[in-house]
């Protein structure tokens, strides 16, 4: 039998099962709806606490007047340890400058008062995974028997990594991304289960037929296939409906909205076409795959 056939039927029982047909698209469409406004978020979301992660660094604060040769040793070194990604030198003069940009009337009167600069030369890292940044403190500034950190190469003063801010900013992330991927589950899982329900009913309010076409010695994949089919095209229609009203928010409402504030436009999140294509294939493969495990389970077919 061709796919032609199985269309056919597919479009039949569809035109005698408005009603299951219909609550199975109407819950496609809410679930589409919410998943088309849940990626974005969770796109902003996550993207926002990588961007914070971004920001933890370890300060090597150098000793005054270290040579170039213990200074070049210390950045070997430094490019040696495990999970560096990068490494900045800050001289003493520049340290000097980004302190007076940040509290310029301080600074300025401390150097006066003091009549030097007493800010040290340092280099900054950047942990390739935030999560560890640990190893590079455990590296350079092991802790002694009373647990407090010394440096292990000379002509280092002190290692910080800011360990308050840096447990803060991990502790906060980890929970934002623990969530969302808990959430988004329990979003798919939601999903499947209301659509596999939906078709199992359209299935069950057909079971005559199935029946018949199982005495006649029709095959398995011949009695799947249209109802597979109902179930792909159900879930266009539902999706389609949520990418309309998606796009129509977004036209009306998020677009103006963002020209006024930047806020709104800042994160960085899955282009509206690409976001359009992922929720139809994903309503399709769903509903499809809804329709063939509910036949398997409930149908034994």
């Amino acid at each position: 039998m061709s796919f032609g056939f199985f269309l056919q039927e597919a479009l039949r029982s569809l035109a005698r099962t408005r009603a299951p047909a219909l609550a199975a698209a109407l819950t496609v469409l809410l679930t589409t709806l919410v998943l088309g406004v849940f990626i974005p978020v969770v796109q902003a979301t996550t993207g926002t606490a990588n961007e914070v992660r971004g920001r933890i660094v370890v300060d090597v604060y150098l000793e005054d007047g270290i040579s170039a040769a213990d200074r070049e040793q210390v950045r070997r070194a430094i490019e040696r340890t495990g999970n560096v990604k990068s490494v900045t030198y800050i001289s003493k003069d520049e340290a000097l400058r980004i302190a007076e940009r940040r509290n310029p009337q301080a600074f300025r009167e401390g150097v006066k008062l003091l009549g030097r600069n007493p800010l040290p030369a340092s280099f900054r890292i950047t942990p390739r995974d935030p999560g560890r940044v640990g190893e590079i403190i455990d590296r350079l500034a092991p802790r002694d028997r009373r647990g407090v950190r010394r440096p292990d190469l000379p002509g280092i003063q002190e290692v910080r990594n800011r360990e308050d801010d840096t447990e803060r900013i991990l502790t906060a992330t980890s929970v934002v991304k623990a969530a969302t991927g808990v959430l988004a589950a329990l979003l798919a899982f939601a999903a499947v289960a209301l659509i596999a329900n939906t078709i199992r009913l359209s299935i069950f309010a057909r079971r005559r037929e199935v029946e018949v076409m199982r005495l006649v010695g029709a095959t398995n994949w011949s009695i799947r296939w249209p109802f597979v089919i109902e179930g792909v095209i159900v879930g266009l229609v539902g999706a389609l409906g949520a990418v309309a009203l998606l796009y129509v928010t977004k036209q009306t409402v998020l677009d103006p909205l963002a020209e006024r504030f930047a806020l709104i436009a800042a994160p960085q999140t899955i282009p509206f076409p690409a976001l359009a294509a992922v929720l139809l294939l994903a309503a399709a493969a769903v509903s499809a795959a809804g329709s063939a495990l509910t036949l398997r389970r409930f149908l034994r077919v």
